[in-house]
């Protein structure tokens, strides 16, 4: 019967050194998880530098990205105060130099001499149905602006038509002829004049009919980018030297 009694005491001594053991486990402090480094000084310090090289581009992107990531900083406060105006500058860069690449600006040899064109495609219609705005100067031939439809089909125009045009949404009108050649093109009869109007213009619209089942289309010309400058002069002089 002692026998009995010191074990059960043995036993029930050791249930409770697990038990307390268990218990002081629980009781320890998790490991909490780190926050993450404010690194919004260093982020900051690029931002200013990227701004002092002109960089509006990825300006934009680290300034929206410490905006994003450290709202309630220091660098936050001060990117907040420059940043609009960069976006808003990056903004029109961006768009004058995508309408600059609208133009495509070559001097090739031609029929008789030599060649200097400006051309623009449509920006509607867009794809295969594009139509492009062609000013050229040529050695023998002088200088020109006209259509030309890169498609089998040109335009519906007898003797001389008048193309109902808007120059940036002032209604205008444009005399053009069909090439008694057959190209798919019209040429306008007061070249200088309407030059003087796409220099000035940032889009243009012309109604035209194509032969093509005498589809009625509007078209689209986004002008703004025009260089003028880019737009090389021909001389016959030149021509021979060739």
């Amino acid at each position: 019967m002692n026998q009995r009694l010191r074990f059960a005491a043995t036993a029930f001594g050791t249930v409770l050194l697990l038990a307390g053991c268990s218990q002081s486990g629980d009781q320890a402090p998790a490991p909490q998880a780190q926050a993450p480094a404010d690194d919004s000084a260093g982020k900051l310090d690029t931002y200013r530098q990227l701004q002092r090289i002109g960089n509006d581009e990825m300006a934009v992107t680290m300034g929206n990205e410490i905006l994003k990531r450290y709202p309630n900083t220091e660098a936050a406060k001060e990117v907040q105060q420059s940043l609009p105006a960069i976006e808003q500058r990056y903004k029109e860069n961006s768009e004058k130099n995508r309408l600059a690449g609208l133009w495509l600006y070559q001097v090739s040899p031609m029929q008789g001499g030599t060649q200097s064109t400006a051309t623009i495609y449509t920006s509607q219609p867009a794809g295969e149905d594009r139509v492009r705005l062609v000013l050229r100067r040529h050695t023998e031939w002088g200088q020109n602006a006209f259509l030309f439809n890169g498609g089998p089909h040109g335009f519906v125009c007898k003797g001389v038509c008048s193309i109902k045009a808007t120059f940036d949404g002032k209604p205008g009108s444009i005399s053009a002829f069909a090439p008694t050649t057959g190209e798919p093109a019209l040429l306008f009869k007061d070249d200088k004049g309407f030059i003087a109007q796409l220099e000035k213009a940032k889009k243009i619209t012309m109604d035209v009919t194509l032969q093509d089942g005498e589809k009625k289309v509007t078209l689209v010309f986004e002008t703004g980018g025009f260089d003028p400058a880019k737009w090389q002069p021909v001389s016959k002089a030149s021509a021979k030297k060739k």
